[in-house]
């Protein structure tokens, strides 16, 4: 794939730049199972069925929808502080991308930024410990804000330059890089996406295993 024509490579985290979305899955699963296994469960079929979208709409709609709870602020950062917990030492240990040093340095002159449904202060300080923070000289953005209104933000005050493409490896990582007007190819190496080979065949997304094998 012929990447010196972008301006701009956008990742996603989980599943592209860090093989973490099981650990994501297990932390939402554990975080939740003092509501028994059945929500607990119940979460991770929402989570999994709905990849890149921010933890706090999921615990929402946990509460909401799953366990019929009152949504307050208390109960909102106990399931928030026990995920974090887990997911920090998770993702710390994860396996990185193969050969995505390689890329960072065949695309010198590519703007990098992560825009990503993790918590936008836990991605800084987990890609900081882990050096490779300066690599995404555009940024490390997450949520709470949406990656929708991320990727709007950034176009509009010119950090992201055009022309961009997005890496991701959910179905929401196509419909927002759409949405935004940047092309996007599907990493299908580490997703959780069931019928993710139907999905790219059907809207014609270029496919690739993991983002460290593309060459500038």
């Amino acid at each position: 794939m012929d990447l010196s024509s972008y301006q701009t490579l956008v990742f996603d985290s989980d599943g592209v730049i860090l093989n973490s979305n099981e650990v994501k899955t297990l932390a939402f699963y554990n975080a939740a199972l003092p509501y028994g296994e059945a929500p607990a469960q119940a979460l991770v079929d929402y989570h999994v069925s709905r990849g890149g979208i921010s933890r706090y709409v999921k615990f929402e709609y946990f509460l909401n929808e799953i366990v019929r709870h009152p949504v307050t602020e208390t109960v909102m950062q106990q399931l928030l502080q026990a995920f974090t917990d887990e997911v920090i030492q998770g993702l710390v240990q994860a396996e990185l991308a193969p050969g995505l040093e390689d890329l960072r340095k065949a695309t010198p002159h590519t703007r990098w930024m992560v825009v990503t449904g993790g918590d936008q202060a836990e991605l800084r300080e987990v890609y900081g410990r882990r050096g490779i923070a300066p690599w995404f000289d555009a940024g490390l953005f997450g949520s709470p804000d949406s990656k929708d209104a991320i990727l709007e933000r950034e176009l509009r005050n010119a950090n992201l330059k055009a022309p961009a493409i997005f890496f991701g490896d959910s179905r929401y990582d196509h419909e927002a890089a759409s949405r935004a007007g940047l092309d996007f190819v599907f990493v299908s190496g580490w997703t959780e996406f069931e019928g993710w080979a139907e999905y790219c065949a059907e809207h014609r997304i270029p496919v690739i295993d993991a983002v460290g094998f593309q060459h500038a």
